[in-house]
């Protein structure tokens, strides 16, 4: 289905750090169901500059049932990311769409939740663990890694967190470039330290969530250790974080003939579209060119909203990191990251 976008007006602007801030928007009567979010979700923004379409996806930071709110780190030479922090002001208007994503909590449910998070990897945990404490039932443990104590996003909102639920959430902060009273909280949230943590922190046997977001590394590093100490995979949940710029496009060139070209056909909102396409780009970046009305956000293959299925013929997906691999063994593909290969190829965004 193509994304809505609707216009939502700032309703605050909050600096968190010298590079970051979180954006609240004001939500109208006819769209608070629409925009009713479940924690861990995200909201897509869309922006038109000189003519061109920019759209970047930021998670939701704020306790399900509250106002949509949005985290922001600013990206060295990021025009969007700048534009947030130090230019959209209280009244202005920003184009979103509905919060979206298959990062979720369940906060009726009772739980033992882990959370492990590194930089501005931290913005859906405030949600998820503000939304599942809620519950007097649940517990939370979260590891959150940073470089110091002036680069801590939202240290205010998780001390607060902590003075209100008291020994039902344990916050651990563990700093790289800022010794800490205790040694083990002093470093780089890598599989080494997570080793030694995890299993003084955690009764990683009882825990029923496991939720991991920030750079690849530390996904990596958590997810590895984790199933070396018997974490089920099944409950390892995990949000990939490229907040500004999407990732390269890792595909191999000696691949790609040039000149060659696929017939793909486009399924969307019912509608069938087919055209010639180059097998040296993305389906996605070449069906826009018939299709504006295509879904896409990251275009790095993290947020999982150009998701379709392919119905017919052969595509070369190149990274994944947002489909489970039940959808890839179904056919689901990330448009923004396959390249046709057979010679007619069908994608139907309605499956």
């Amino acid at each position: 289905m193509a994304t809505a976008f609707h216009e939502l007006t700032v309703r605050d602007v909050q600096p968190l750090t010298d590079d970051s801030a979180a954006v609240t928007f004001d939500v109208p009567d006819d769209l608070r169901e629409l925009f009713a979010f479940e924690p861990g979700e995200s909201l897509t923004l869309r922006r038109v500059v000189d003519g061109v379409e920019h759209r970047r996806t930021y998670s939701i930071c704020a306790p399900a049932g509250a106002a949509p709110r949005i985290g922001v780190r600013a990206i060295p030479g990021g025009m969007f990311s700048s534009w947030l922090i130090h230019q959209l002001a209280p009244g202005e208007t920003v184009e979103v769409a509905a919060p979206s994503g298959s990062f979720r909590a369940e906060p009726a449910l009772p739980g033992r939740h882990l959370c492990i998070a590194a930089g501005s990897g931290i913005t859906p945990m405030l949600s998820i663990a503000a939304s599942v404490l809620a519950n007097p039932a649940s517990t939370v443990t979260m590891l959150y890694g940073n470089r110091e104590t002036t680069s801590v996003m939202f240290a205010e909102e998780l001390g607060d967190l902590k003075n209100l639920h008291g020994p039902r959430f344990d916050l651990v902060h563990v700093l790289s470039r800022e010794p800490r009273d205790v040694e083990l909280f002093s470093g780089r949230l890598d599989a080494a330290r997570l080793r030694r943590l995890l299993p003084i922190k955690v009764a990683l046997d009882a825990l029923d969530h496991v939720w991991l977001c920030g750079p690849l590394g530390l996904i990596e590093d958590s997810r590895t250790v984790l199933e070396e100490l018997g974490v089920p995979s099944e409950k390892i949940h995990f949000e990939l974080f490229f907040v500004d710029e999407p990732p390269p496009t890792l595909r191999h060139a000696d691949r790609v003939v040039e000149g060659v070209t696929s017939d793909v056909t486009v399924v969307l909102d019912g509608r069938t579209t087919t055209t010639a396409m180059a097998r040296d780009a993305t389906l996605l970046d070449s069906a826009q060119a018939v299709r504006s009305d295509l879904p896409f956000a990251c275009k790095g293959g993290v947020c999982g909203t150009c998701r379709a299925r392919v119905v017919d013929g052969e595509v070369e997906m190149v990274r994944n990191y947002a489909l489970e691999p039940a959808e890839v063994a179904q056919q689901f593909v990330l448009t923004c990251q396959s390249f046709p290969v057979s010679d007619a190829v069908t994608v139907d965004f309605d499956a």
